[in-house]
């Protein structure tokens, strides 16, 4: 488990030597992992700690909260996301006033230096920091052989034609292009919530369903997907619906998952649920009966469940294989 500090305040004395990167590490996707994953490489190779600086707030989200876009991991699944590429330590700064007007310099100085002893750095070729963004990689070079740490600028990553950012995954996302999210996450894009308790709409109709709690980061646009609704420890394959359920007046916007392989576990608002998604279905549409939406989510049921037997066919052929990578 990587040791969580949040803020300078909490990092013990003489926790350095360390090598580290810096980001708002939104989705930690595939160009934040090839970067940590070298962090941590340098790190064991010197005999030193690897550490992830990240920010709480999103910088966006104090600077400009109007045009902040919603994020793809809020802060617990991100810390979650950060621990598995391998950092020993990961150090959150509370992103205030204070922080918005540390000069460069500040910063390298009081956190690199003097709060985590830092002797390598790893960054992409896009990184600034300090007050309206003065510094970037050139500058941090400077700084470096100022102070006595190497700096390894990464290039960006590219997968299937495509520059990965984080940026870019949230367009994607939003316009319910869950594959090429995929492509840049390197594994499906997933929310994190619990239970929502309310009229059950979709229980009545056909199948258990599993309606999420609000969630105040990015939600994929408006449709029917195939996904995986893990339950504290249980995995389920699924079909989720994400809309206003047109066909129910007033119904309201909900996140309706209908699980395919149900078997019956232990479930109430504070159980942990994560939802995968694995592929877009179709639009969200509204049916002037409520026997034709029945019969669209028989259809609906029928290709997610033709999905997951692909899955396991290309899984059998393949070990880690699946559809849409």
């Amino acid at each position: 488990m990587s040791a969580v500090y949040r803020g300078i305040a909490e990092i013990p004395a003489g926790f350095g030597p360390s090598v580290a990167a810096i980001g708002n590490f939104d989705g930690v996707h595939r160009g934040h992992q090839q970067i940590l994953g070298a962090a941590v490489v340098e790190a064991r190779q010197r005999g030193m700690r690897a550490v992830a600086i990240t920010f709480d707030p999103h910088p966006d989200k104090f600077l400009r909260p109007a045009e902040a876009p919603g994020l793809l991991t809020p802060m617990e699944h991100r810390l979650c996301l950060l621990a598995a590429t391998g950092v020993d330590a990961i150090v959150v700064l509370p992103f205030n006033e204070t922080l918005a007007r540390q000069t460069a310099r500040e910063f390298v100085q009081t956190v690199l230096v003097d709060a985590l002893d830092v002797r390598g750095l790893h960054e992409g070729g896009n990184f600034r920091c300090g007050h309206r963004a003065e510094a970037g990689v050139r500058e941090l070079a400077e700084f470096g052989a100022e102070f006595g740490f190497g700096l390894t600028v990464h290039d960006a990553v590219r997968v299937h034609g495509l520059e990965v950012s984080s940026s870019a995954t949230r367009a994607y996302v939003a316009a319910g292009d869950v594959k090429r999210a995929r492509w840049m996450l390197g594994r499906p894009f997933a929310v994190r919530s619990t239970q929502k308790r309310d009229r059950g709409v979709g229980a009545r109709l056909l199948v258990p369903t599993v309606n999420l709690a609000e969630y105040d980061g990015l939600l994929p646009a408006f449709g029917i997907y195939v996904t995986r609704l893990t339950v504290g420890e249980r995995c389920f394959q699924a079909v989720s619906s994400l809309g206003n359920r047109p066909t129910f007046e007033g119904a309201g916007f909900a996140v309706e998952t209908h699980i395919l392989n149900f078997e019956p576990v232990e479930m109430d608002e504070t159980t942990p649920l994560e939802l995968e998604f694995l592929m877009r279905l179709r639009d969200e549409e509204k049916y002037p009966t409520v026997e034709l939406l029945k019969a669209q989510i028989l259809r609906d049921v029928a290709q997610a469940k033709r999905y997951f037997r692909l899955v396991a066919t290309e899984a059998s052929r393949t070990p880690e294989a699946e559809l849409g990578h």
